[in-house]
């Protein structure tokens, strides 16, 4: 195990799952090559019904068409409660730069700690 996996074990990751081709193989990959606490998926409808879920998985569920600040308050209002640390892991991927705008916004009104990742030649590494 490297250093940097000894630091997010056990984080809260947050990735958006929307366009992009390929990227939900990414997605898949970063979600099953290491420990997280909880995983947050920003999706729309067709993703969580499509995307293979796990038990630690939870979906934020927004709709593309909407302008920023409506995916921007659906993300705090889902994830206010249930993030319970001041550090997240967050991948983008995926998705458009509307949906990371919102996400990213979200997160820093949120007041929490970022860490961009991303899974590249085998492993997680830190942006």
């Amino acid at each position: 195990m490297n250093f940097f996996s000894n630091i997010i074990n056990m984080t809260e990751l947050i990735t958006i799952l929307s366009t992009g081709k390929g990227t939900w193989a990414d997605v898949a990959k970063l979600i099953n090559n290491d420990e997280w606490s909880k995983i947050f998926i920003i999706t729309n409808e067709f993703g969580k019904s499509t995307f293979n879920q796990k038990d630690n998985i939870e979906f934020v569920i927004i709709n593309p068409d909407w302008d920023i600040d409506k995916i921007r308050n659906k993300i705090i209002e889902d994830l206010k409660d249930k993030i319970k640390g001041t550090q997240i892991a967050l991948n983008f991927v995926s998705g458009s730069g509307k949906e990371h705008m919102a996400t990213l916004s979200a997160l820093l009104k949120m007041g929490l700690g970022i860490r961009l990742i991303t899974y590249s030649e085998g492993s997680i590494k830190e942006l």
